[in-house]
């Protein structure tokens, strides 16, 4: 089983990102499963259309631990296996600590046996890496870490702290950096920029997706492009981000 964590700043098309991996994944014959880290419990929403996942937080604050595996998790689009991690109360509770709680409520319910995914996604969001939003780093989780940025000062700036942060993790047995996605914003010397971050950070561009309105047309339908328009270049790109990750797992 490969587990690989996903992180980027909040608005970056993170999650878009990680969904259309998920579902080209799934086509290639891979049973994957994406985790929403996020208390804004989004993640897996292009993978759900408009139906609603109940988040691992909300049933263990409504039902305290009488319920069943089934009800944490969803079957979206492509057969991915969909799970929202939720948060705190609004103004009560911590949400990186509820990224723990619930990670380890998925364990405790054998989560990853009784669905036995060959691919598991974590989607965290990575404006803040401390206490649970660091997590998926942390060994037993995530083998490898990918970041998605642009070139925009403040999504490289979120991109050059997570990397920070598995660099200050290295030698503790936890997740490598497996490397960086370019989801292009179109702004000047986007590549160079990122490049640069990269550089300094000792890592490489692993992926670079291009700015598509293909993207905001599947967005509007509430699904992947992977699935809304399978022949689109769009969709060609994200597969071909799916074979480099795999790729660079050595799966």
């Amino acid at each position: 089983m490969l587990k690989i964590a996903v992180y980027g700043k909040g608005g970056i098309g993170k999650s878009t990102t990680v969904s259309n991996v998920a579902v080209a994944m799934a086509q290639k014959g891979l049973k994957v499963m994406q985790i929403g880290c996020d208390p804004k419990a989004d993640s897996t929403m292009l993978l759900r259309g408009e139906k609603d996942i109940p988040t691992v937080l909300g049933l263990v604050r409504e039902l305290k631990n009488d319920f069943s595996l089934e009800q944490m998790a969803a079957v979206g689009e492509g057969g991915v296996i969909c799970v929202e991690a939720g948060g705190p109360t609004p103004g009560m509770g911590c949400a990186g600590r509820g990224i723990i709680a619930a990670l380890e409520k998925l364990e405790e319910k054998g989560a990853y046996e009784k669905f036995s995914p060959d691919v598991v996604l974590y989607d965290v969001l990575g404006d803040v890496v401390c206490g649970g939003f660091s997590m998926p780093m942390r060994s037993g989780y995530a083998d490898a870490v990918f970041i998605v940025t642009s070139g925009e000062n403040m999504a490289l700036h979120a991109a050059e702290n997570i990397a920070a942060a598995i660099e200050n993790f290295r030698g503790r047995g936890y997740a490598r950096l497996g490397g960086v996605i370019l989801n292009r914003r179109n702004v000047k010397n986007e590549h160079e920029k990122v490049a640069e971050m990269c550089k300094k950070a000792n890592t490489k561009i692993v992926g670079d997706l291009p700015r598509s309105d293909t993207v905001t047309e599947a967005e509007e339908l509430c699904r992947t492009v992977v699935a809304a328009f399978p022949e689109s270049e769009m969709a060609k790109c994200y597969r071909a981000l799916a074979d480099d990750l795999l790729a660079e797992c050595g799966f």
